[in-house]
């Protein structure tokens, strides 16, 4: 036992005792007032969700592979992303993180295309950071791709992820329904996006050579595993051979594949509350149908744009993109902290809210579980307003 402890009777009730701490009683109640004052009218709550710069980063540079920059709020988020530069020279992945390569990159780009001039010191320290870690060649995966609709990097720089995974039969050792909901809905709009290459518009001309140490062009061995294993080195084997077979594929199942990704997008898209119910799922599917030939009034656009729309957080002065919306988690947080607080006038506020989240209970067989388990009724709830295939939390 630690000091001051005494023991305890076997059967004897545990006592809960209250701290008497001058003020508690009213910082609660200042608390709960304030939590109570941002309660939507239909009684739940939402709040800001914040990430890391990559997210506002690549909100600016879609609007520049579309062709569509808005100059007003890409200064305000700009001014975001050098807010959040760290002491290092770079951003890292959560407040107080270290250093990111493919988020610092992002970031970087962001801002040039936002109109920083490259001499300006936040953009020297940015670069000189990247370059220091060896370029932008060495960026992750997902960077890489970005990197490659700019024309910034060649597609070797990628690997190879081709589009007829869609078409893998159901004995097959890996299928888009065997990943993770967040990897499946990001993935599956964008292996049309690597099969069709297409090239962002990028009306400005924007690129950023200043931040690679060799030509990526000279850059001869992109594909390498991240770690030197077994596992790795024959997923860098296979890359190797599927590389060199890709050409060859047919085009008849390319086009089934594609239209069988089309499919998979379209009936989740979720209205405007977005594929996956997050941006990069949301901002691959309408990179795809712009490549498709979608024109901006097309119903499934103008829905994977608005969606996109919604996380954009502004403030006039600053502005960021949030990953998604989280009203589900919120609301659920402030139900639990008002119902310890324990005051029967906080009873109306937590039983509209408790209603609110009720009525959003996922009870219709609709999800991508249904694959594995076509007989289960959900009963859980979707982390954002709506997200009826994936409810989660």
């Amino acid at each position: 036992m630690t000091q001051g402890m005494t023991a305890r009777a076997k059967n004897e009730p545990i006592v809960s005792l209250a701290l008497h701490v001058p003020g508690l009683n009213d910082a609660i109640g200042r608390a709960a007032a304030s939590l109570l004052s941002l309660q939507r009218e239909d009684g739940h709550w939402v709040f800001e969700l914040e990430a890391d710069a990559t997210i506002p980063a690549e909100y600016v540079l879609l609007q520049h592979y579309l062709g569509t920059p808005e100059p007003d709020l890409e200064r305000r988020i700009a001014r975001y992303l050098q807010s959040t530069q760290a002491e290092h020279g770079g951003w890292p992945l959560f407040h107080g993180g270290e250093f990111d390569l493919s988020a610092t990159v992002k970031a970087y780009f962001a801002l040039k295309a936002a109109g920083d001039p490259i001499d300006a010191p936040h953009m020297q320290r940015a670069r000189a950071a990247i370059l220091a870690r060896g370029g932008a060649s060495r960026c992750n995966v997902f960077t890489r791709i970005l990197l490659a609709l700019f024309g910034e990097v060649p597609w070797n720089a990628v690997p190879v992820m081709p589009v007829e995974i869609m078409l893998l039969p159901s004995w097959f050792p890996f299928r888009i329904d065997r990943i993770s909901y967040w990897s499946r809905t990001v993935l599956v709009p964008l292996l049309v996006l690597m099969a069709l290459r297409p090239k962002a518009r990028n009306p400005n001309g924007i690129r950023i050579p200043e931040l690679f140490v060799e030509p990526p062009e000279t850059v001869r061995h992109w594909i390498l595993p991240a770690t030197p294993s077994a596992t790795g080195y024959a997923f860098t084997l296979l890359d190797r051979i599927v590389r060199l077979a890709e050409p060859m594929f047919p085009a008849e199942p390319r086009r089934r594949a594609i239209e069988k990704a089309v499919t998979f997008v379209t009936e989740r898209l979720n209205g405007e509350d977005g594929l996956g119910g997050i941006f990069p799922a949301m901002a691959n599917s309408l990179m795809m149908f712009d490549c498709l030939g979608y024109p901006p009034d097309h119903p499934d656009r103008v829905a994977a744009t608005a969606a996109l729309r919604k996380l954009v957080v502004d403030n006039g002065e600053q502005a960021y993109c949030q990953p998604c919306l989280s009203p589900i988690w919120d609301t659920a947080l402030a139900c639990h902290a008002l119902m310890e607080v324990g005051e029967t006038r906080l009873t109306p506020a937590v039983r509209q809210a408790l209603d609110w989240l009720a009525e959003r209970q996922v009870l219709d067989r609709v999800g991508d579980w249904a694959i594995a388990r076509p007989g289960l009724r959900p009963g859980g709830w979707a982390f954002q307003y709506a997200n009826p295939h994936y409810p989660r939390s």
